[in-house]
C-alpha cells in the first residue's frame, strides 16, 4: 500500500501559496489605476446599495467589500485590505509550515474571490479562475493544525483529497491540448504555430527572439511534442505505475519551463508546475531533499511483478514513439538534414476519436479515484483503538464524499471539449454544476486555442499632443513598443493593463469597452492610471502636463530576423487608426463613455478620520514608487534567506548526519519522519528524538549505528 502523500502535500501547499503571494502583490500595485475612484473600470460600478441587508447582499452577490462601509472604508481601500491580507497570509503560509493549514487557505481563496467578483474584465483570465479551483482544493487538502492543535501529520484520507489536485491537472493539460485540434486553427494543423507564437504573445522575454529564429522542421517538431505532452501523456498522470507517473511530471514541469524562459505568463506556469507534484511520490520527494529513509527493495529486482512492470512501462513508451511516428508522420530528411513532419488524421478522425475516448477517460479517472478511497479505508483499519477507528471512518466518509462530489460536478466542465458526452451525463450533475458555478469551485480550460497575430502582431500605440500637429507616443513598460527595447522579464507578475491592450488590438476599440475610459483618464492626467503606463515618470513623456489630445495606431509588429544584423529587436509597419482623435469634452467621448456606463460623477473623498483607512493610505504611499515585480521578488527573496538560514541551522546544531540513518530492517517499520500514534503520524517531540550527536558521536562524526534514539510507542 502507497504511503499517505506528506511530502508532496506539503511541497504543493507551499508552491500553491507562492502562486498566491504573486497574484495578491501583483494585484495590490495596480488598485488605484484600475479599480480606483479616478481608475479605469471603478469598483465601485459593480458594488451599487440596493437597500438589501448585508446577507441579501452576500447572498446575491458573495464578497466581503460588502463589510467595507462598517470599517470606513471605500471599494478602492476595502480592495485594498483584502489584497494586504492575502499577502500576510500567503507569505505566512510560504515563510511558515504551521501556518499551510485549511483555514489559512480557506481565507485565501475567500480573500481572491471577494477580489475576483469585482475585478472584471482585468480579472477574467483563465489563471484567475484554475488559482480560485485549485485554491479550494486546497481547503480540502491541507491540514487543520491551527484548531488542532498537535494534529496529525497525516490523516488516512489524505490520498483522496490530494487525488483531485491530480485530476484538475489532467483536465487542464488534456483539455489545452485537444481544443488546438478542435478550434479548426490551420496553424495548428499545419504544425506552423510556433513560428508564429513568440512573437505574438503577449509579452514575449528576450529568449523568445532566440526561439523565434530556430528553424522551421524544428517548429513542427516542437509543435508535435506539445500535442504528445498534452495529450497522450496525461493519460498516464493516473498509471499504476510510479515510473510513468515520474515520467509524466517531468514531461509537464519541461514544457512548464519552456513557457517561463519564453513568455511572460504570471503565476501560471508555477501554478501548473505546483499541481504536477501530485505525481510524484514520498520515495522520490525524499531522495530529492536527501531524506528518503525508504529501501527501494522491489523497482528492479527480478521477481515476476518487477518484469511485468517493466515491460509495461517500455511498451508504454514505444506505444508513444510509435503513434508520435504515425499521426505524425515523423521522417528523417539525410539528404536536407532535417526532421520532417506533418499531421496524418483530419479533422473528422480526430472528433471521432474524441467522442470515443471522452467517457472512458472519465471511466479510467473514476477507477482511480475509486482505488484511493478503498486505500484509505484499508489505512482507516489500520488505526489502532476502537474510537479512534470509528473517528477515522467518520472522516473517511465526509471526504470521500466530497471528493466524489466534486469529481462529479468537474464533469460538466471538462466535457464541454465534447459536447455529445457532456449531453449523455446525468441531468442531476449538471444541477449540481450550475448551483455552484458562480464560485468557481470547477472550471473549463482550454489555453492557446487558436494562434493570433498570423499576418504580424497586432500592437495599439498611444500617442499625444499639446496642438494636435506634432505627436508623442506613449511608450508603456512591459508590452512592445519602441522597436529598439528589449523585451521584458516580469513574470510572476501580470500588469493586466498590458495583457487587456493586446486583446483590443485583435479587434475594434468597441470591443473593449474600458478602453474609451482609458484614454479620458490620460487626458485628465489621473496619476493612478499613468503609474500603470509607467511607475518611472521620467519616461511619462506628459509628466509635467497632460496630453490636450490623444489618438491611438494599429500597428503590425514583426521580430527581426538575426540575418538582418539589425540592433533592434523589433520591426513594425502603421495599418490604421485605432481610436481617432480626442480631447476632454469631445462628443465622441463623451457618447463613448455613456454607451458604455462609465460616465459618472466621482463622489468626493470622505476625510480619513479612522485609523484603518489613514494605515492604509500610508501603505500606498510607500509602494506607490515601486515597481510590481520588485516588489514580488524581493518578498521571494527573504523568504528564500529564511529558508537557507533555517537549513543551515539545522545542519550545524539540530539535525544529526544523513551517514547516520540507515534504512529499516525487514520487518521493522518504515520511519516517517514522526511518532505513530492512533494510526496517524505525528511529529516527534525533541525529547523524542533525542541528542543528534549521541547518534553520530558529535557534529560531523559518521561513526553512529544508523539506529535512532526514538523508540516506538506501543
Amino acid at each position: 500500500m502507497a504511503e499517505p502523500p506528506r511530502r508532496m502535500r506539503e511541497l504543493f501547499l507551499a508552491g500553491l501559496a507562492a502562486a498566491y503571494l504573486a497574484a495578491f502583490v501583483s494585484l495590490y500595485v495596480q488598485i488605484p489605476g484600475l479599480y480606483g475612484r479616478n481608475g479605469i473600470l471603478p469598483a465601485r460600478r459593480v458594488l451599487r446599495l440596493t437597500g438589501q441587508g448585508l446577507w441579501e447582499q452576500l447572498r446575491d452577490f458573495p464578497t466581503l467589500l460588502w463589510l467595507g462601509p462598517s470599517l470606513g472604508l471605500d471599494t478602492e481601500l476595502g480592495m485594498e485590505l483584502l489584497c494586504l491580507l492575502g499577502v500576510l497570509c500567503s507569505f505566512g503560509a510560504l515563510l511558515l509550515e504551521p501556518l499551510r493549514d485549511s483555514l489559512v487557505f480557506a481565507l485565501l481563496w475567500v480573500l481572491y474571490f471577494s477580489l475576483y467578483q469585482v475585478g472584471q474584465v482585468f480579472l477574467y483570465f483563465q489563471w484567475d479562475s484554475l488559482l480560485l479551483e485549485t485554491g479550494f482544493l486546497a481547503v480540502l487538502v491541507a491540514p487543520l493544525r491551527l484548531l488542532l492543535w498537535g494534529a496529525p501529520a497525516w490523516r488516512p484520507q489524505d490520498s483522496i483529497t490530494f487525488w483531485l489536485v491530480r485530476w484538475l491537472l489532467f483536465r487542464l493539460m488534456f483539455a489545452s491540448g485537444v481544443v488546438k485540434l478542435t478550434s479548426r486553427c490551420p496553424t495548428w494543423w499545419g504544425l506552423t504555430a510556433l513560428t508564429y507564437h513568440y512573437e505574438t504573445q503577449c509579452i514575449p522575454t528576450p529568449a523568445a527572439w532566440f526561439a523565434h529564429q530556430l528553424p522551421v522542421w524544428f517548429q513542427k517538431f516542437s509543435v508535435v511534442a506539445t500535442y504528445v505532452i498534452e495529450v497522450a501523456v496525461p493519460v498516464l498522470f493516473f498509471a499504476p505505475i510510479r515510473r510513468l507517473r515520474l515520467f509524466a511530471f517531468y514531461s509537464q514541469v519541461l514544457l512548464q519551463v519552456l513557457i517561463i524562459l519564453t513568455g511572460n505568463y504570471n503565476f501560471f506556469n508555477m501554478l501548473t508546475i505546483v499541481l504536477a507534484s501530485s505525481l510524484l511520490d514520498e520515495e522520490h520527494v525524499g531522495r530529492s531533499t536527501g531524506r528518503s529513509k525508504r529501501r527501494n527493495t522491489g523497482s528492479w529486482s527480478p521477481s515476476l511483478g518487477s518484469f511485468l512492470s517493466m515491460l509495461l512501462e517500455l511498451s508504454t513508451y514505444s506505444l508513444l514513439l510509435y503513434w508520435s511516428i504515425q499521426y505524425f508522420s515523423l521522417e528523417i530528411n539525410w539528404e536536407k538534414r532535417l526532421l520532417e513532419s506533418k499531421v496524418a488524421f483530419t479533422y473528422h478522425e480526430f472528433t471521432t476519436w474524441l467522442r470515443t475516448v471522452t467517457l472512458p477517460l472519465v471511466g479510467l479517472a473514476f477507477l482511480s479515484l475509486s482505488w484511493e478511497i478503498l486505500a484509505a479505508v484499508y489505512r482507516c483499519a489500520c488505526v489502532r483503538g476502537c474510537f479512534w477507528k470509528l473517528w477515522a471512518m467518520l472522516q473517511w466518509v465526509i471526504f470521500a464524499t466530497a471528493a466524489m462530489g466534486v469529481f462529479a460536478i468537474s464533469l460538466v466542465p471538462f466535457t464541454y471539449i465534447e459536447l455529445e458526452s457532456n449531453g449523455k451525463l446525468w441531468p442531476g450533475i449538471h444541477q449540481a454544476f450550475g448551483a455552484v458555478q458562480r464560485l468557481q469551485l470547477v472550471n473549463s480550460y482550454g489555453l492557446f486555442r487558436r494562434m493570433t497575430g498570423v499576418g504580424g502582431r497586432p500592437e495599439v500605440v498611444l500617442e499625444g499632443s499639446y496642438d494636435g500637429q506634432s505627436w508623442t507616443e506613449i511608450e508603456f513598460m512591459y508590452k512592445p513598443g519602441n522597436v529598439s527595447r528589449a523585451p521584458p522579464v516580469v513574470a510572476p507578475h501580470q500588469p493586466r493593463l498590458d495583457w487587456q491592450m493586446w486583446f483590443a488590438a485583435l479587434g475594434h476599440h468597441s470591443s473593449s469597452p474600458w478602453f474609451s475610459n482609458f484614454v479620458h483618464r490620460l487626458l485628465q492626467g489621473q496619476e493612478d492610471v499613468i503609474r500603470l503606463v509607467q511607475v518611472d515618470e521620467s519616461q511619462y513623456p506628459f509628466s509635467a502636463r497632460p496630453p490636450v489630445y490623444i489618438r491611438a495606431q494599429l500597428y503590425k509588429y514583426w521580430f527581426t530576423s538575426s540575418a538582418e544584423g539589425s540592433h533592434s529587436w523589433w520591426r513594425r509597419q502603421r495599418v490604421q487608426e485605432f481610436f481617432p482623435t480626442v480631447s476632454l469634452g469631445d462628443p465622441m467621448l463623451e457618447n463613448l463613455l455613456n454607451q458604455h456606463g462609465l460616465k459618472d460623477k466621482t463622489p468626493a473623498r470622505r476625510p480619513l478620520a479612522a485609523v484603518l483607512p489613514r494605515v492604509l493610505q500610508l501603505l500606498r504611499q510607500l509602494c506607490r514608487p515601486v515597481p510590481g515585480p520588485t516588489i514580488l521578488w524581493s518578498l521571494y527573496l527573504v523568504v528564500a534567506t529564511a529558508c537557507l538560514m533555517r537549513a543551515l541551522h539545522r545542519q550545524c546544531w539540530g539535525g544529526a548526519p544523513r551517514t547516520c540513518h540507515k534504512g529499516p530492517r525487514r520487518g521493522d517499520p518504515v520511519d516517517r519522519g514522526g511518532v505513530e500514534k492512533n494510526g496517524h503520524m505525528r511529529r516527534r517531540e525533541p525529547q523524542e528524538r533525542g541528542d543528534s550527536r549521541a547518534c553520530a558521536g558529535g557534529p560531523g562524526d559518521s561513526r553512529g549505528d544508523g539506529r535512532h534514539g526514538t523508540k516506538r510507542k506501543k
